[in-house]
Formats: structure tokens, sequence, C-alpha cells
């Protein structure tokens, strides 16, 4: 792992990477790969040369591991619901339940059978992901070391493939709602008539392009900043985990702290990517 606190900070900064190393390319074990293989990153520098198809199996793993909870959960308390008082988990799932339903339908201006389930599905992943930012930042990395494993990470919200994957999937789902909400040329017109409008057609003709480069950028500039905004709160606060253990045995009364306060910056993020999400599907499905 290295003993000086930048050995510490890279490597648990450092994600499990599998992929190909090229033929000619040197391990950090000083041999030469002969031919193209496909294996684990040893170092950040055998992680780059794999290059952009390289896969962060820590990522894939604990981003899987919480959806699989968040689904276990909500189907085993789905399948011993009862009328009468409810158990300690019907009554959270309750809360929950209700909590986001409640905001769909003070922000969705129509009606969707698949907002509210998709708001939900947001929500409980994105703060279960963002949940394990809680985990001593030495316990994993640690164990995962002494079993020969070099890296391990276990945000998933830390990492901008994710927040990107998440942020591209509700962009895609924001062009299919417009598109179905207003049809093929409503959504051109969405982006070639709007924010200039004028009466003269000739006019109207020359702020097209302007209208375009606009509303473009304003539609990228939507999963871009939604996925940026989630990486960055929790990329910082993870780091700041890091800061305090490199303090040594004063950790505690810091590490304690800024975990209380960490947890609202976990709630609020996934409250946050939930409600721009019903926000843009709502935006869609506007006609103006």
């Amino acid at each position: 792992m290295g003993n000086s606190a930048t050995d510490y900070i890279v490597h648990h900064l450092s994600h499990l990477t599998y992929g190909c190393l090229p033929a000619g390319f040197e391990r950090a074990d000083g041999s030469i790969v002969s031919n193209a293989i496909y294996t684990i990153a040893q170092n950040a520098q055998e992680a780059k040369a794999m290059g952009f198809w390289a896969l962060q199996i820590d990522t894939l793993f604990w981003s899987l591991l919480t959806g699989i909870i968040f689904c276990g959960l909500f189907f085993c308390v789905a399948r011993s619901l009862s009328a009468g008082v409810p158990k300690r988990w019907q009554n959270a799932i309750e809360v929950i339940v209700e909590f986001v339903d409640k905001n769909v339908k003070d922000t969705f201006h129509g009606t969707s059978c698949f907002i509210a389930p998709l708001a939900l599905t947001i929500f409980m992943w994105v703060f279960l992901m963002n949940l394990l930012d809680l985990v001593p930042v030495d316990w994993i990395p640690g164990l995962a070391s002494a079993s020969g494993i070099p890296y391990m990470r276990i945000v998933p919200s830390t990492d901008p493939n994710v927040t990107l994957g998440m942020s591209l999937t509700i962009f895609i789902l924001l062009i299919g709602y417009t598109v179905y909400s207003r049809g093929v040329l409503g959504f051109i017109s969405s982006l070639t008539l709007h924010p200039f409008q004028h009466k003269n057609m000739l006019v109207q003709a020359i702020l097209i392009p302007i209208n375009l480069i606009l509303e473009t950028i304003t539609l990228i500039a939507k999963p871009i900043s939604l996925a940026l905004r989630l990486f960055g709160n929790l990329y910082a606060g993870e780091l700041i985990f890091i800061l305090i253990a490199l303090i040594g045995y004063y950790q505690l009364p810091l590490h304690f702290t800024w975990a209380v306060f960490h947890i609202l910056v976990i709630v609020l993020q996934a409250f946050i990517f939930m409600m721009l999400t019903i926000v843009y599907l709502s935006m869609a499905k506007d006609s103006h």
C-alpha cells in the first residue's frame, strides 16, 4: 500500500480495474507483456493502459449489491404486508413510498405509471450507494489487501462512470418521453422555436440556429450537471474521510462529526437526483 500519505490516498482512491494490457507493456513487477492479456491492474499506470473498455470491478459489484439489497428489501416487505398495525420495516418502507409519491404528485404535471416507481428506484438506489461512504475507510480496502486484492473502493457514486451512466439513462428517458408526449415535430420545435420567437417568418428563420444551439447546450447540460453534482459531493466526502484517517488515533472526534454531517449530504444528494429527474420529465411533458 505504501508508507507515505500520498501512497495511502492514492491506494484508497484507486479502483479494482480489469482490462486488456497491450503487448509490450511493462508491468508493475518489471515483467514485459509478450501478448495482449486480460488481467487485473496492479497500479494506476496499468489501469490507464487498459483504456476506455476496462471494467471497474469494485464499482460494478457494490452498485449491483446495493441494487439487490433495495429490491430484496422492498420485495420481502411487500410479501409480508398486513392490514393491521405495521411492523417496523413495513412502517419505514411506507414512509419512504409516501414521501416519494407526494413529491411526484407535487412536481410532475401529468399522469404516468412509471414516474413514481422510477423516482423511488433512483432515491433508494442512490441513497444506499451513498450510505456506503459511512463505512470506515480502512475496513474494506484493508480486508481486500489482506486477501490479495490490490484495490477496493466501495462507494459507487464516487465513480463518475456510475453517475454519468445513471444520468445518461435519465437523458435517454427525457428525450423518449418528450417525443412520446409531443411527437417528433414537437421535439424538434422545442429545440428550434424556443426561447426566442418572432411573428415575422424571416426573423424566425434567422433565430432557429440560435435557438438550436442554446437549447442543445441546455439539453446536454442536464445529464452532465446531474452526474457531476452527485459525483463531486460524494467524492469530496470520501476524500475528507481519508484525510481524517491520516490523523491517526486522534481521528475519532473528527470522524464522528463529519459522519453526522455527511448523513445529511447522503440523503440530500439522493433527494436532489430524484427531484431533478422528476422536474426534467415534467418539463418534457409540458407543451411550453
